[in-house]
């Protein structure tokens, strides 16, 4: 495990022979986190598109175990 670095109580790591896309991980005291590293948004659309995904995260869960029934997201 690669450990990049940490921030007070969160670390951000990288693994060997994880899955795509590639991405880090973040990990707190109470939460766990997956961030891609591809692409590029503007700051101001990264902040909107991140707050949607926190308002409606229940709708791409759903939305991701229905097309991914194989693979469900809990």
């Amino acid at each position: 495990m690669g450990k990049l670095a940490t921030i007070g109580k969160v670390t951000i790591r990288v693994f060997g022979n994880d899955h795509l896309p590639p991405h880090f991980h973040v990990k707190g005291t109470d939460f766990e986190a997956l961030v891609a590293i591809a692409g590029d948004l503007p700051t101001a659309t990264r902040k909107e598109v991140l707050a949607w995904a926190t308002a409606n995260r229940d709708a791409l869960v759903a939305e991701w175990n229905t097309w991914n029934p194989t693979i469900p997201f809990a």
